[in-house]
């Protein structure tokens, strides 16, 4: 087995370091570095360190390719010589097996289309970001070709990691990935064992041999989605779960109006999770984001039953005794909102990856989250207005600050001055870098240069080593 990890953020090493440890040494691990800067600190790094509640645990083994994104005229680099695995050359056209994305939505197609030349029909690909749409996106715009389309697994992430320093992760909340796989399109039940009469229902479980079975003529066809599957269940401190594709599909849809609630408000206020529903105002925009989402989902599932019973009657089967199902109870627009707000509650000390893509004048996730939202809206004949008004005012912040404020401070140290010029987009914590450690106590003035247009009492001071 040959897995590629494309993402090396904090789910992505999470996903590397656990994987590594639980698959013999002969399986070969292959990390996807975006420049040859971050590939050269790992390489005298050496390995990937995972630290949760104060314990480090560390992982070596890895073999190491650029993205094929990597401008051509960057400097060569020194070969690997480190024992944590092979690095290889920049350009690397091989096959590629299995890929696990852990990319944030916005960057996956882009990375996606650059490796399409090595994904095939019986390639693997697992997408792991906050959202939805980008699957639907992928094979409408990349692979189109049912016939030559790699095997999809589809997966949500809930353990709560951020990166310390490169390739140093604190695993802050244990939480679990649940992962399902898209349909075949050659039309195999990878979800057998949950209607297979011969077992008693209770005992019905998703199987690894329905992926693929002892002797199968297509064995090649299916080897890296059964092997993917089963490296993903070796990883027991992860709490991965396989799941049906309606469970899972329930689970993505609750999460995403989580997201799609806090995280844009979070954005937009500059606070913490805690803080987004402390006001009426912030909790009479949940409800009209439950609301809505609410109303697209049960817009989106009725268009899906009428499909299906045209299908059935198309084969000349009599439909009018059937019963179509409900909307599940949990994506009632009240158990959404309690959602939002227990899951608020929970991660209260966080700050949301979409207001932190904000501060950095980055592109951030909305479009895969409120915009998703919106365009299923669309599709449906259902208005949105609350979503499509969130999805907007976020695409303005980093628009409004698209160019940084740079201004000069000036910190009197026992009578010496030291000047740092420093970057600030908006909303963030300043950082003054400093050349050695210093006291609260030394710091006897801070001023700010005249071309400075925001008060210096709407920043927050920060000192390392303070």
């Amino acid at each position: 087995m040959h897995l590629h990890i494309l993402g090396l953020g904090s789910i992505g090493c999470l996903l590397a370091h656990n994987l590594r440890r639980v698959l013999p040494s002969q399986h070969i691990i292959t990390l996807i570095h975006k420049t040859a800067e971050e590939r050269q600190h790992f390489l005298k790094r050496g390995s990937i360190c995972i630290e949760h509640y104060g314990v480090q645990s560390l992982s070596q083994g890895f073999q190491h390719e650029l993205s094929a994104k990597f401008p051509e005229s960057s400097p060569p680099q020194e070969p690997n010589t480190s024992p944590s695995g092979t690095d290889v050359a920049v350009k690397n056209d091989s096959p590629i097996d299995s890929v696990f994305v852990a990319l944030k939505a916005q960057h996956t197609m882009g990375a996606m289309k650059a490796l399409a030349h090595r994904i095939s029909a019986n390639s693997t690909i697992v997408l792991l970001q906050n959202g939805m749409g980008i699957y639907e996106q992928l094979v409408s715009e990349v692979f189109r070709n049912p016939d030559q389309r790699p095997h999809f697994i589809l997966a949500s992430n809930t353990h709560g990691a951020f990166v310390k320093h490169s390739f140093h992760v604190i695993h802050a909340g244990v939480g679990t990935i649940e992962f399902g796989i898209t349909p075949d399109t050659q039309g195999r039940d990878y979800e057998a064992g949950l209607h297979d009469e011969s077992i008693d229902p209770p005992e019905r479980r998703l199987r690894l041999v329905d992926i693929l079975p002892p002797g199968d003529q297509h064995a090649e066809r299916y080897k890296s989605l059964r092997d993917t599957v089963a490296a993903f269940l070796l990883m027991q401190d992860l709490n991965v779960f396989w799941k049906s594709l309606p469970d899972l599909q329930l689970l993505m849809q609750r999460k995403l109006v989580v997201n799609a609630a806090i995280n844009p408000l979070t954005a937009l206020l500059g606070c913490r999770n805690g803080d987004a529903f402390n006001h009426q105002y912030g909790r009479d925009i949940l409800q009209q984001v439950c609301q809505e989402a609410s109303a697209v989902f049960a817009a989106q599932m009725n268009h899906e039953n009428q499909m299906e019973l045209q299908e059935l009657r198309r084969q000349g089967i009599d439909t009018r005794d059937i019963q179509l199902p409900a909307l599940p109870e949990l994506l009632s627009p009240e158990l959404l909102e309690k959602e939002v707000l227990r899951v608020a509650d929970i991660t209260k000390g966080n700050i949301s990856s979409m207001l932190q893509d904000v501060r950095r004048g980055r592109k951030s996730e909305i479009d895969f989250i409120n915009g998703y939202l919106e365009k299923l809206g669309y599709d449906y004949g259902i208005r949105t207005p609350v979503n499509a008004t969130l999805c907007r005012l976020v695409k303005l912040k980093p628009a409004q600050f698209s160019a940084p404020y740079r201004f000069r401070a000036s910190i009197n140290l026992q009578e010496r001055f030291y000047l740092q010029t420093i970057d600030y987009h908006f909303l963030g914590d300043v950082h003054f870098l400093i050349s050695r450690e210093v006291s609260l106590a030394s710091i006897r003035k801070l001023s700010f240069s005249e071309d400075v247009q925001l008060a210096p009492s709407t920043f927050f001071y920060k000192f390392p080593g303070c």
